[in-house]
């Protein structure tokens, strides 16, 4: 398995980060905030399709970013269990709104990511929260001194 160089797994953060921000921060409501994970809740079928789609991803992921094995178990349960409540209706939705699964998995694999390659730059942070759907910037070339 090559190694996973630290621009590949600041890539991996940076979708992290969006994802988060896609599923559970979107709208900001005070102290509170939705996301498409929320607001989908009330359609059954397309709101568990999206809750699986966005998780499945997060552990994507996380597997292409070699997070640790206990890191890609508490991924999978955050977004297990987000997406198996999306079952029951009424319950599923209030689980939407309060449990934010696909933040906390990909939290988790943030920080493992950190702890291993360190954060990212932050004007790459800040472009990831003020414009998820955006597509990534190209990455510069290293600048190299010449003597």
């Amino acid at each position: 398995m090559p190694h996973l160089t630290v621009a590949e797994a600041h890539r991996v953060w940076i979708t992290a980060e969006k994802i988060k921000r896609v599923s559970d921060r979107l709208v900001g409501l005070g102290p509170f905030s939705i996301g498409l994970d929320g607001l989908l809740a009330f359609f059954p079928i397309v709101g568990t399709l999206y809750s699986l789609g966005a998780g499945a991803w997060l552990i994507l992921e996380g597997l292409r970013a070699r997070a640790s094995s206990f890191t890609m178990l508490r991924m999978g349960f955050y977004v297990g269990f987000r997406t198996a409540v999306s079952i029951w209706p009424v319950e599923g939705w209030l689980v939407d709104v309060l449990f934010r699964g696909h933040m906390f998995a990909a939290n988790a694999l943030q920080r493992d990511i950190e702890r291993r390659y360190g954060l990212p730059a932050d004007a790459d942070i800040r472009r990831a929260r003020e414009a998820p759907f955006a597509p990534r910037a190209p990455q510069a070339e290293p600048v190299t001194a010449r003597w």
